[in-house]
């Protein structure tokens, strides 16, 4: 059985309450009581991730279900969370695990060497930190992430980017690949429906992009009515051509009515087009829609000569173009990691 695993970013507070310092809330704990994220506790005065070598279960996953398409596709992904989320968004589609305490699931036991060796079992490149928010169990993350790396093995993180600035420096340390949910782009939504602020993960974006080395992808859910607006996308597309740069792929998905916004309509498939047409005509070289069938909006063309590169229905590749990461007909270089 695992022992609790005392946290690495937290401080002393007042009146003998702690804080823990891993992302934003900064929540302020008494003696026994849990942060927001279900899995961080106040223990004797000490914060502990009591998630740590908890994951609630283990999936094989094409990388493209990340989704991540730029970063070794075709190939295959060790896929696992914990319980709990920092977030609370009511839109959830991962809720049974996000809000769920780790009493309430059937949590399993694995160290991380195991979590590696699982991964070599099964010949799988790289590991993903997913499924709920893997910012909440970053000691984790930190511990699989360095072995897995000096196995030969990548890291990739599938999170919200609510994070704090000095923790994410540790918890990113041995990530290769991030794919960020940039939830969508207001602060009223933020604020409405996951109950957090869009600035952090604003900064997270502009960190990962700007100051390491590792490959970003970025994903926003459109929600009919709340998210979806021509002026939001245009903004949000602009934002991230002069904060990110026009190669950063950003990829559009379709929602589906679940957890406390179950009275919402589906996303129509006609707002993903659109909403892909905005993004590649304010600059974005690679956009996507994802959660639908749409071979046209799942593929990788040439940014340079219109070439389709690597063809995608769902979550599997079909055909893949690249010669050593560039276009076959104009030497085009394209932005990621194929090797």
């Amino acid at each position: 059985m695992t022992e609790y695993k005392e946290a690495k970013w937290w401080k002393e507070g007042k009146n003998g309450k702690i804080i823990c310092t891993l992302c934003p809330r900064y929540c302020e704990l008494w003696e026994g009581q849990k942060g927001f994220c279900y899995i961080r506790e106040n223990i004797n005065g000490k914060l502990y991730s009591t998630g740590y070598g908890r994951p609630t279960g283990f999936g094989l996953d094409p990388i493209e279900k990340k989704p991540l398409f730029h970063f070794l596709p075709g190939t295959s992904v060790l896929s696992f969370g914990t319980a709990g989320c920092n977030l609370g968004c009511k839109f959830c589609q991962n809720w049974t695990m996000s809000k769920s305490k780790l009493e309430d699931v059937n949590a399993l036991y694995a160290t991380p060497e195991d979590v590696v060796k699982l991964a070599m079992q099964y010949n799988a490149p790289s590991i993903a930190y997913t499924y709920n928010d893997p910012t909440i169990f970053g000691e984790y993350v930190i511990d699989i992430s360095r072995i897995a790396r000096e196995a030969g093995i990548r890291n990739v993180m599938v999170t919200a980017g609510y994070i704090d600035k000095e923790a994410r420096k540790d918890v990113y340390k041995f990530i290769d690949a991030a794919n960020v949910d940039l939830k969508a782009f207001s602060e009223n939504f933020y604020g409405k429906l996951t109950l957090s602020h869009i600035a952090p993960v604003l900064d997270t974006l502009r960190w990962i992009k700007n100051e390491t080395d590792i490959w970003l992808e970025i994903t926003t859910l459109l929600i009919p009515g709340e998210n979806d607006s021509d002026d939001e996308l245009k903004a949000m597309a602009n934002w991230i051509v002069e904060n990110l740069g026009d190669e950063v792929p950003l990829h559009f998905t379709a929602f589906h009515p679940d957890f406390m916004m179950r009275d919402k309509s589906p996303t129509p498939h006609s707002t993903l087009i659109k909403a892909r047409k905005t993004a590649l005509n304010a600059g974005i070289k690679y956009c996507y829609v994802g959660n639908v069938h749409d071979n046209e909006g799942e593929t990788t063309y040439c940014p340079n000569c219109g070439k389709p590169l690597i063809q995608r229905d769902w979550h599997s590749v079909y055909e893949n173009n690249l010669v050593a990461g560039k276009c076959p007909v104009c030497g085009t270089t394209i932005a990621g990691v194929f090797e």
